[in-house]
Order: C-alpha cells, then structure tokens, then sequence
C-alpha cells in the first residue's frame, strides 16, 4: 500500500496560475524575495558547522533535495552553493518557471513534477532537505512530514520554514502581508493549516529537532533579519542520527 497523498489540488492550481509571476520581485512572490537571503543565510551557515565544507561552495558534493521548489527561488542558489540538486513539486507550471530560469542562468538542477511520497516509493534519500514555505500548503501535515522525513539519509538534515499558528501571524501574515501591504497573493494561506514547531516536531519524531529561529521583519527599511522570535515566520532543523 503506497503512502497517504499530501498534495491538495486546491493549492497546486492556486500556485500553478501565479507560475508566470515567481521570478518578479514586484510581483505576489515579493515577500519570498526578499526573506531569501534570511533563509540561504540559515541553511549556508548550518551547511558548514554540519557537512564541514568551504565558505566558498558550502554545498559542494552534497545530495540535496528542494521540496516543494515553486518557481526555483531556493533551488538557484543552492545549486550555486554547489549542491548535487533535486527540486521537486507538484505544481508542472511552477517546475516549467523554475526549470526555464535554471537553463537561463546555466544551473544544472534535476527538476521533477512530482511528490515526496513518489520520491519515498523509489527509495531515494538526501544529505539534505529543504521545504522551505510548503507545509502550510499541504493536505496532510502528518503524511507530509513523514515523507520528508523519510528523504533524509543517516546523518542527513532537514530544513523547514513556515508561519507559526499564532495570533500575531494571523494579525501580521495574513491580514497585514496579503490583505493590506499586498505582499503575498491573497489567499495564499488558511491560518488553520499553519503549522507550530511543536507539530513538526511531533511529525518527524524519528529525526533530532534543533530550536527554532525565528525570521523578523525589521522596520525601518532594514528588512528581514534571523531572530529569536517565532511568533510569525520561523526556520527549524533536524537531523537523522547516523547509522
């Protein structure tokens, strides 16, 4: 018997007629833009304390998968850190946006239109994972987690990010992001199916969960910063103990 499903069709044809838009920094993926550096700065720094490579190339000869890789926001510099990379999604518009900036900037990725469950199936594992804004767009968060978890290999790493169930976030990333400041399409999330560290890590139970950190919009024009409030948008990683 194969594993429960986690794409919601719903979701995917809500991303799949925004595929045009994703590489415009202007455009209803804006606010992704501009948290990226916060992000590749997380997974850059846990890159080198964990796989011990070059400042230069953190990534280098490290198996990665991007899970859930929209239009490739995540998927171009990580290749660029030098990673063997998988970018997988449901969406084939979002995979055709991500696979023709790819071939444009000269990126060798390996994008796929398919599922991490499908990747579980054919037994595939990765020295590191990345599912960076997905979980919250999934039909089952349970199922989900388990099959990212299941992609990670001995002494592999999983990195997720998304918005935490909590008030502020409704007040903050629903209300003020979408509806007011326009900086992600409206819509683009149910606060029931935003997601709390305690929920993932009781979904991956299996992998050691490091704290997680929080991303803080700072005023004043500075932009996006790693924080220890995770009240809104946080990151969190773990880790698969070696064999």
């Amino acid at each position: 018997m194969g594993m429960a499903t986690t794409t919601d069709p719903a979701e995917i044809a809500k991303f799949s007629a925004l595929a045009a838009e994703w590489w415009n920094p202007k455009g209803p993926f804006g606010a992704l833009h501009r948290m990226n550096p916060v992000r590749l700065q997380y997974i850059r720094e846990l890159a080198l304390r964990h796989f011990n490579t070059s400042a230069r190339k953190p990534l280098e000869h490290v198996k990665t998968l991007d899970l859930g890789c929209g239009g490739g926001l995540v998927s171009a510099p990580l290749a660029r850190m030098g990673a063997n990379l998988t970018a997988i999604d449901a969406s084939e518009e979002a995979i055709g946006a991500a696979r023709a900036y790819a071939d444009q900037a000269g990126l060798e990725i390996a994008f796929e239109a398919t599922t991490a469950e499908a990747l579980v199936e054919r037994g595939e594992t990765f020295e590191l994972v990345t599912a960076l804004e997905i979980v919250e767009h999934v039909s089952d968060v349970g199922a989900f987690l388990s099959a990212a978890s299941a992609l990670v290999a001995p002494n592999g790493v999983l990195v997720l990010s998304t918005i935490n169930r909590t008030q502020k976030a409704r007040a903050l990333a629903i209300v003020g992001a979408e509806r007011i400041l326009k900086w992600a399409p409206e819509g683009a999330h149910d606060f029931e199916k935003l997601v709390t560290p305690e929920e993932i890590r009781a979904g991956a139970p299996d992998l050691q969960w490091d704290e997680p950190v929080g991303i803080s919009y700072q005023p004043l024009g500075k932009g996006w910063a790693l924080s220890s409030d995770i009240s809104v948008n946080y990151l969190i990683a773990s880790r698969r103990p070696p064999a």
